[in-house]
Formats: C-alpha cells, structure tokens, sequence
C-alpha cells in the first residue's frame, strides 16, 4: 500500500478500522492524531494560521522523520504533539493510540503492566503514558454543567488492609479513602476524593455538583440531614440499617453500582493505588461512565481529542 492509498484508507474508514494501523505504524499513528485534532484544516500550534504545511526530506520528498510542520507566516515550526500530554515524550506515538485504545475500551481499564507487555516498552514508560491518559481524561470543572433532576449521592472507602494491622479487630478508616460520589439519574457522574465524609465536606460538594433545582437521594448518613433545606426537590433517603434498599424511585443502587466497578477495577487489574494517584483513576472510571452511550472508536477519539491543551508536570524540589 504507497503512501496515497493508506492516507486515503485513514480518512475514508470507521475509527475501529482506523486505530489497529494506527497502533502498527508510526506514520499512521501521526496522521491519525493529526486527523483527530485538526481534521481537514491543519493549522499553527503556536499562532493559530492556516498557512502551514508539511515539511518533507530533501532527498527523498517524503515527510520529514520528525514528522514537522511548519507555519508560513510565524516560521515555527511544530508536530501533532505539541500541547498535548504526549509533548516531550519520547515514547512512539502507536504506543500512545495503542494506549488510548486500551484505557477507553476496557470497562475497568487496563493495568501499566499489561500495555508494558503488548507494547513492549519499560514499566516506567508504560505508568508515565498512562498517567497522563488519566490526566487527558480528567473533567473540565470549570465548563461542566450541574447535576439535574434526581441526584443520588454517596461515599465509599477505597484502600486495602494495612501492611502491619494493629492488633484492634477490624479495618480502620484511617488506613483508607475517602471518596464521595453524585450520579444523575441516566446522566453524568461526579466523584472525587474527600479528606474526609463529614457533614461540612460532603454537603460543601452536593452544593459544587448539583442543581438547586435538584432532588437528593442518599442512605440514612447523618451527614446529609437538612440537605434537603436546600434543594427544590427535597431530600429523600432509604435506610439500609433496616434492610430497606427500594421505596418507590427511592434508591441509591445506581451511585452504588458506579462504585463497584471501581473496586472490582481496582482488585482484579491494578491490585493497588496510593492515595496520592487515586484521583487519577476516579477521573478515568468518571470518563468511562459518562460515554457509556457510545461506542469504543467514539470514547477513544474523545479522549484523544481531551488530550490536548493539557500537560502533566511534576515539578523537582528546589534546594534551600
């Protein structure tokens, strides 16, 4: 296949043709990036221009090696991955659809160690890469709009036992975190971590997440009493204590089941997540569940196009 054919194979066919040859081939992956980010109207990272255009061997005529750009009217020149979480990487960008391809069809993602293997690179690299496809994930607070209409709303502990438990029966809380949870009925969820599930943190975060307009759903924490004060829709709870799970619509099952499939992600394909990475993988079950309406090429094109604008930098110490 000349470079003609497979450029016209990459725009004419569904993203779940597309992406296999992406995760195959370095040039099919750049152009497939290319595609998701700029469409038919390529255009300047760095001023905006639509004069730009390929920068090609001298020798050969073919595209450069770094696959450049270059803009006529700054001079800059620029790739795919400029703005993006995968600028500055070193790592091949198939590796990264390969990865994006992963993490956005599989319901309870996909371990470092596992892309690691089928990509054949370092297990630093395979966490570094993903990572940032977590961070690509991550929601634009800023822009996202309230919960509306019935709200069921939760907390959960998320954490094993401690390595050396102390001699007291049971689990302590303290060696777990906290996670509190809004779901709309079939809509959005919202999720992050908390410090703590006091009454002041969590409704603090029922007020962020959820329209006045409202109706609240929870179990019988007292935690969320005089919620309801607040909310058009009132308060409503059922009392699992008495073993009372439905009344009517009633029900917490639906914010439940969100975070069971975090757990069971959790134990059966990374095993473990530090407190510190946590938030990380909540953002990625969040983005799994709000575009479980669509389908697999669909997810991973979102996700690659939330790539860009976003960089995860992890800032060194300074020395006194």
């Amino acid at each position: 296949m000349n470079k003609r054919d497979r450029k016209h194979q990459l725009s004419n066919s569904p993203i779940v043709d597309q992406i296999p040859l992406a995760c195959s081939s370095e040039l099919a992956a750049v152009e497939f990036l290319e595609s998701q980010r700029w469409g038919d109207t390529p255009c300047c990272v760095k001023c905006g221009s639509v004069n730009v255009y390929k920068m090609a061997d001298a020798k050969t005529g073919e595209r450069n090696k770094r696959f450049l750009w270059r803009c006529r009217d700054c001079k800059e020149q620029y790739t795919v991955r400029i703005g993006t979480v995968y600028e500055e990487s070193r790592l091949e960008l198939r590796h990264w659809c390969y990865a994006f391809w992963r993490a956005c069809t599989s319901k309870k993602g996909v371990s470092a160690l596992e892309i690691k293997r089928h990509c054949q690179i370092s297990y630093k690299s395979a966490l570094f890469l993903m990572n940032r496809i977590r961070f690509a994930m991550s929601p634009d607070t800023a822009s996202e709009p309230l919960l509306t209409g019935t709200i069921e709303v939760d907390e959960t502990y998320v954490g094993g036992r401690p390595r050396y438990p102390s001699k007291k029966k049971g689990w302590s809380r303290a060696t777990k975190t906290a996670v509190f949870a809004a779901v709309e009925r079939d809509g959005p969820i919202r999720r992050r971590v908390v410090a703590d599930v006091t009454a002041q943190t969590l409704k603090a975060a029922i007020r962020e997440y959820v329209d006045p307009q409202a109706r609240i759903i929870s179990d019988e924490n007292l935690a969320y009493r005089g919620i309801g004060r607040e909310f058009a829709g009132g308060h409503h709870t059922v009392v699992h204590s008495a073993k009372e799970y439905v009344r009517g619509d009633v029900t917490t099952n639906t914010v439940e089941s969100s975070f069971a499939l975090i757990k069971r992600g959790i134990i059966g394909v990374y095993h473990n997540v530090s407190r510190e990475h946590l938030h990380r993988y909540i953002d990625q079950y969040d983005f799994l569940w709000n575009t479980r309406k669509m389908n697999d090429g669909e997810r991973t094109v979102l996700a690659i196009q939330s790539a860009e604008g976003k960089r995860l930098m992890y800032k060194q110490p300074t020395a006194n």
